[in-house]
């Protein structure tokens, strides 16, 4: 009994398709394969459209990944410039100053050598 319910709702299935196929036919009739058509024709332009844009989308992407390699190489580039002149100038700063012990032993040297 079971298999016989379930088809019934298969069997009214099919008969409500071929329903909505006969209504079909009788609202568009004879266009309907001008139809078919043209909604395939717009399938087929939507797939194309499609396609372009993915390829535009991996051409932006990969010039986009270029120029990121790019510039982070420019910015290591440039810290390394920094980091470079950075260290130049500590080196020079620690060469112009002057010892403060070293500084009083002249002063000294100087004094006594004024006395002498």
């Amino acid at each position: 009994m079971a298999k016989e319910k379930t088809k019934t709702p298969q069997g009214e299935a099919m008969d409500s398709g071929s329903k909505i196929e006969a209504i079909k036919q009788l609202i568009f009739g004879e266009n309907i394969e001008q139809y078919d058509s043209e909604f395939d024709t717009l399938k087929q332009e939507i797939q194309d459209r499609k396609k372009e844009l993915e390829d535009y989308i991996d051409q932006v992407r990969n010039e986009l990944m270029q120029s990121i390699d790019s510039m982070t190489t420019d910015i290591n580039i440039r810290i390394t410039d920094l980091e470079d002149a950075l260290n130049d100038k500590t080196e020079n700063v620690d060469k112009a100053k002057v010892n403060k012990d070293e500084l009083g032993d002249l002063l000294i040297k100087l004094g006594e050598k004024l006395r002498s």
